[in-house]
This record gives C-alpha cells, structure tokens and sequence, in this order.
C-alpha cells in the first residue's frame, strides 16, 4: 500500500494546475518529459494510455511522435489539471482525453500497447493495484513506462525547500515533498511491485538531470504554489506570499540571487505485461 496521504495531498485545483505548468515543469518535470516520450516512441505504439498525465507535459512531447493512424488516451485523476493540459495541446483527433482513477480505469482488457506515467505512481493509494490496472488495460507483452523520483537528498532544490520549511514551520513541517514526490525511490520494492502485479523483464535506469530556475523566487513559486505543497502551507495558516519569499531567500542564500542550477535525479522504469 502506498504511504497514506492527507486531504490536502491530494488535490491539484483552484491555481495550482497553472502554476504548475509555467513554473513546475520548466524545472524539474520538461527535461524528464521529453526522456520519457522518446522512450514511449521507440517502441512505436499504435495505442497509447497516459495515467496522471498532470497539464500535459508527456502529452506535448510524445503526440506529435506517434504514428498519424496512432490512438492516444490521456488521463488524470484531477480535471482541472486534465483541463489545463486540453488547453495547451494542439487540435489533434488522435488524442482522446478523459478523467480517470489510475485504480480502476474505464478502459477494456488488453487495449494498449502501451501505458505511460510520468511521475504519477507515487500517488497511487495502493501500487501494486495501480500496477495490476495498468497490466491488465495492457496487451500481452505491451510495456508499462514510468518515472519516480529518487530519495529527496539526491533533488537538491526540493532538499533545500524543506530545509526552509522545516525552519519556517519548526513544530509542524508540510510533509507533502516527502511523503509523495520523493517517497518511492526504493528501487527493489518498485521491482517487487511490479513483478507482484504480474510484470516481467523490470528495467530500471537512475536518470541524473540539472534543473535550472531564471531566479530562487521562480524556484520557490513552483514548489510553494504550483504543488499541493501550497495546500498544506494555507492549511497552517501561514501567509502564501511570506512563505514563497522565505523560501526563496533561502535558495538565494545558497545557490546565489541570479539564475540557479542545481542536481536533480531520478528513475525511469520499464516492465513488459
């Protein structure tokens, strides 16, 4: 079972879709985006499913390298965020889009050649199910594409928000980065997981990337106000505004008050159904 999550962990609404999209993904999300596409594509699906797509980020990058006869079903849990990825893609017949549980999607047996997640499995209630699901929407020796974030050390600009976090919040901290984008890196129990669920051939690769930011305040709005990270901090009553400027003071002081770039890692994971 995947770690319990707390009401505001969950909920990708109201800004934070927007936010996400313009300053999340140019940091950490774009560069993996596009690694997990050309992978998707070299295996040249005729039918594709995208579970938590997010605001599109994969969905940009591998639709226009699918075939032109190529059937691409994208799907999220949240429907702002499948909203705002709608309204960033191009006019293309081939997509279908749909709100969807990853645990029980509305998709028939064997439908896909493949099923593709970025960084989306942390989020499952129970993995091993989610895997299940994802298999059994599979065709027989389809594959199963995702990535995880390693360990939040090896991510030193979500590092360095909690260190501020941790500071600004001493006796309750947000948990948010932690407990779910940097919660399933143990690369063992991703392959027990899997093979559980009835995977097989589980390849894993550690993928070490740079991520870069304009400015610490374009760092610190992406972690603070475009992740249910800004959930937890209004939960405690703290000033949104104050918090992002902590935050990004507390990047400046280590990474400088210009342009920053920092280390970023993580793990792309491939299994054949």
């Amino acid at each position: 079972m995947g770690v319990p999550m707390s009401e505001e962990n969950k909920v990708f609404t109201g800004s934070i879709p927007e936010n996400y999209d313009r300053y999340m993904v140019p940091l950490i999300f774009g560069t993996y985006a596009a690694d997990l596409a050309l992978r998707a594509a070299s295996f040249s699906p005729r039918s594709v499913l995208e579970v938590a797509a997010g605001t599109g980020a994969v969905t940009r990058e591998l639709a226009p390298r699918l075939s032109s006869d190529a059937n691409y079903v994208v799907t999220d849990l949240s429907q702002a965020m499948l909203d705002y990825a709608m309204s960033r893609q191009p006019t293309d017949g081939r997509i279908q889009w749909m709100q969807a549980d990853a645990m029980a999607l509305p998709c028939r047996d064997a439908a896909f050649d493949l099923v593709c997640c970025q960084f989306g499995v942390m989020f499952f209630p129970d993995r091993t199910a989610g895997y299940r699901e994802a298999k059994r929407v599979l065709k027989p020796g389809g594959r199963f594409l995702f990535n995880v974030w390693d360990r939040v050390e090896e991510n030193v600009f979500a590092n360095d928000v909690l260190d501020a976090l941790s500071q600004i919040f001493p006796d309750n901290p947000p948990r948010f980065i932690t407990q779910i984008p940097h919660g399933y890196f143990d690369t063992a129990l991703i392959q027990r997981e899997l093979e559980s669920a009835g995977f097989s051939s589980v390849a894993i690769e550690k993928k070490t990337e740079e991520s870069r930011a304009p400015s610490p305040l374009i760092a610190a709005l992406a972690y603070s106000q475009g992740t249910p990270l800004r959930n937890e901090i209004e939960a405690r009553g703290a000033n949104l505004a104050d918090v992002t400027d902590r935050i990004s003071a507390h990047l400046a002081q280590k990474h400088g008050n210009a342009q920053i770039s920092a280390k970023i890692q993580a793990f792309v994971v491939s299994a054949v159904a």
